[in-house]
Formats: structure tokens, C-alpha cells, sequence
């Protein structure tokens, strides 16, 4: 079976990047063709292909199904035309892409066609809220509106991470076609190799083998709550005066962390690695840690990759109670008992959004002390990482995934004018103040 691939690819600074990657690889073993289209091809980048050839490859041998790999960054911009024309197997990493799509219509000064897409996505609000984007107001009112109307309805099939988050999508679009696909991310290191893993990290940065460590990987932005954390490395400092918190991902212009680590007086505390260029760089400091913070809020309903890693790793992690990791057996913290109707093996501690300051706290000061449970959600971490999260789990899935999408039809849905548009009016737009417009038109350039 041969694939078209719409995805980031390294060397972009993206989760998505690296799992696409490992995908392709794992299924091109399997006997799948795949070809990668990608929004620029990088010189030493062969086995890439930029996505503008894809309309002539399609037209020339037709690929048997695309597949589309969407989060809520600009990294998959370019995608958005290619799945509305060319539909095929839709997966969303993340179910709401608001932020993204809002910032890759308005930086193009299209706020025609933002609030076109914007009725079309949630045709109950009031149009006049399109006018907060309109005038640069990245509002929170984004985590509201997902803005995937159109993916969704016009997809062979579509696919998220969990089934909280496949729930989601099919609640609002019953006549989708939206499955479950297992995120496949993380690594077994041995032992030897795991013990000199630590040992390196932790003496690049002179902690001490005893010393309980934190750490919280990703873009440093406020949703990952590093103020939370911060705070809470304050708060828990009685309790455990020698805890490292380490903060591994790249600051962002928008966010201080550094600012906010010296308001605290943290500086002896909390260690900043900047980026991480890879995904070995990325485990070797999770295996360094102790206890990994995977908190995000608001969320997108994604699946955290980090996270996956640390369970991977065997460590503890303290994770937000949400509705699409309502699967995952957790701990309260302000019981210490498994959280209702889950497993009673828990894998991690689940904090409450509205009781978060409180929960965290008290969450990272029995973890700090508490070897013993640091080890036993460990052992469970991994266990429930191997059923549930492997990379052939992954593969597995998606080999299923790809067989019944290449099957569908594409489901027949009206899209706004500017969905459905083939580049002609922009063509129109850029020859007009050069006089070109009759000699295109003449050429047939713009029917």
C-alpha cells in the first residue's frame, strides 16, 4: 500500500516531528510504502519531499491514502489544504486546533475567512466573538471553540489519542468516523545503561546521588503550570530542603522562567536545561529524576509525550485529573486512595484543577520523602506503559487505522467557500496590480 505522509519531520522542534518519524520507519518494515511531505524540505533532507509536489504525484499514480498528522501548532499549517482536498486518515494529536488555525488565518490577514470558518466550526455562538481574534486577542474563549469542523466532517476516518478524547469528538460530530489510536512513545533502558544515564546528567549538574529530584520536561510556557510548580518547590521546602526541581525544554519570548525563579529565590533549586535536541538527551534527564510533573492546563486533550517517556522509565509522575485521561489508574493525593471506578494498581497521582495549589504540594511532599511509593507507582508506570503504550502497540494501530480508511468513501460535506477554494482568488489578488489578470484568464490559468 502506498501513503502520502503530511507531517512535521525532524530536524522540527516538535513531538509530532519524532513520532512521525518512528511510524514511518516501523511501517515501511511492515511493507507500506510511504512517501513524506513535508511544508519545506531541508538540504540534507533527501528522503523528503515538499508538499507542492504532491498534487503532481497524486494526479500521475494516485496514492492508495493520505495520512494527516495535526496539532495545535504551526508546524502543520500547511496540511490544512491538502486534508480538505485530498481527504483521507485524519489523526489529531491535539482535538482542538483553535490557537493554530486562528494565528495561520489572521497572520495572513484572511479575517474574512476567519470568521467564516469560525460560524461554520461553532454555528450556536455569537459571530461578533470572531472579532476578539480579529483584533489580536489570543483569547482563553480558543480552548472552547476547537475549530476541527472541517477535518473531521471531511475525513475517511479520524483518529485520536484515547478514548476520552475520541468520545469528545464523536459527541460532536455523530456522523464522523472517529476511532482510538494508541500513542507509542518511550523507551526500556537497561539497567546498566539507565544507572549511567543518571549518573551522567546528575553530575553535569552537580546533584547528589540521594538528592530527590523533580523534573518537568517540554516548552517552558505557562500551561505546563511551572508557577504552580514553582510555588509548590517553595512549599514543600520543610519537608524536603534538598529537592532539585529540573526544568528541561526551551524558555519561551512570552514567559519569563527565569524571572520567576529568582522571585522565589529558587536559583540553588531549580536547574534550566534549555532545548533538548533529542529524544535520547530527553530520556537520559527523565531516568535522572525521580518523579516526573506532567501537568498542563488548559489542555487540547493531548496525550503527553514526556509523560510517556517517564513511564517508560519506571518513574512516578503527578499528572492533572482530565476527562480524556479518565482511563488511567491515579492516586488522590488528598486521600491517598486509587480515584474512583479506575484500577486499583494506580500508575500516578491525579491532581484536581480546582485544587491545585493544595493537591500538588501535597502530592511532591510525599513523593520527596516517600521512597517506597516512589518505587511501587514506578513498577506499575512501566507495566501499564508496556500494555497500553509501546511503539508496536502503536504500529498495530495504525496498520488497522489505515486498512479501514483506505476502504471509506469520502463522506460528501459543504465547506465554507474559502475551504473549498483552489487557489484561483489568490492568484486573482497577486496578478491584479500587475495587469496579468486578462492574460491568465486568457491562458485558463484562472477557471
Amino acid at each position: 500500500m502506498r501513503l502520502a505522509w503530511f507531517s512535521p519531520f525532524p530536524p522540527a522542534r516538535t513531538g509530532i516531528a519524532g513520532r512521525s518519524a518512528e511510524l514511518v520507519r516501523n511501517l515501511r518494515a511492515r511493507g507500506f510504502g510511504v512517501d513524506i511531505f513535508v511544508h519545506r524540505v531541508a538540504p540534507d533532507s533527501p528522503e523528503l519531499a515538499s508538499a507542492h509536489d504532491f498534487v503532481w504525484r497524486q494526479a500521475r499514480e494516485a496514492y492508495d491514502l493520505a495520512v494527516y498528522q495535526f496539532g495545535n501548532s504551526s508546524h502543520h499549517d500547511y496540511i490544512w489544504p491538502y486534508a480538505l482536498r485530498y481527504p483521507g486518515l485524519v489523526v489529531l494529536h491535539d482535538v482542538r486546533l483553535h490557537h493554530a488555525r486562528a494565528a495561520a488565518l489572521l497572520r495572513e490577514r484572511r479575517g474574512g475567512d476567519y470568521r467564516a470558518e469560525l460560524a461554520f466550526d461553532q454555528p450556536g455562538i455569537d459571530p461578533d466573538l470572531a472579532e476578539l481574534a480579529v483584533a489580536g486577542f489570543d483569547s482563553a474563549l480558543y480552548n472552547n471553540w476547537p475549530m476541527v469542523r472541517s477535518l473531521v466532517e471531511s475525513a475517511r476516518l479520524v483518529a485520536t489519542h484515547g478514548e476520552g478524547a475520541a468520545c469528545e469528538v464523536a459527541d460532536r460530530f455523530p456522523q464522523a468516523r472517529v476511532r482510538s489510536i494508541r500513542l507509542g512513545e518511550g523507551i526500556e533502558m537497561t539497567a546498566e545503561r539507565e544507572a549511567a544515564a543518571r549518573d551522567k546528567v546528575r553530575a553535569r549538574y552537580g546533584i547528589g546521588e540521594e538528592t530527590v529530584v523533580f523534573g518537568c520536561f517540554g516548552a517552558l510556557t505557562p500551561d505546563k503550570r511551572l508557577i504552580p510548580i514553582l510555588d509548590a518547590m517553595v512549599e514543600i521546602a520543610p519537608y524536603a530542603p534538598d529537592a532539585r526541581l529540573i526544568l528541561g525544554g526551551a524558555a519561551m519570548p512570552h514567559f519569563d522562567v527565569h524571572a520567576e525563579i529568582q522571585r522565589r529565590h529558587l536559583e540553588a533549586r531549580v536547574i534550566v536545561t534549555g532545548y533538548l535536541e533529542t529524544d535520547d538527551e530527553l530520556t537520559e534527564h527523565l531516568v535522572a529524576c525521580d518523579v516526573s510533573l506532567n501537568l498542563r492546563w488548559p489542555t487540547a486533550r493531548e496525550t503527553s509525550g514526556p509523560w510517556l517517556r517517564a513511564l517508560a522509565a519506571g518513574r512516578p509522575t503527578i499528572v492533572i485529573d482530565l476527562v480524556h485521561m479518565g482511563d488511567v489508574p491515579s492516586i488522590d493525593p488528598r486521600t491517598w486512595k486509587p480515584l474512583a471506578a479506575r484500577s486499583s494498581d494506580p500508575i500516578c497521582i491525579a491532581i484536581d484543577i480546582l485544587d491545585e495549589n493544595h493537591s500538588l504540594a501535597l502530592a511532591m511532599s510525599k513523593l520527596a520523602r516517600d521512597g517506597a511509593l516512589r518505587a511501587q507507582l514506578g513498577r506499575t508506570a512501566r507495566e501499564w506503559w508496556r500494555q497500553t503504550h509501546s511503539v508496536d502497540a502503536m504500529v498495530d494501530d495504525y496498520v488497522q487505522l489505515i486498512g479501514d480508511a483506505a476502504a471509506l468513501a469520502p463522506p460528501v460535506v459543504e465547506l465554507p467557500e474559502h475551504l473549498r477554494a483552489d487557489g484561483a482568488r489568490a492568484l486573482r489578488a497577486l496578478a491584479a496590480p500587475l495587469g496579468l489578470g486578462a492574460v491568465l484568464s486568457r491562458e485558463g490559468l484562472l477557471e
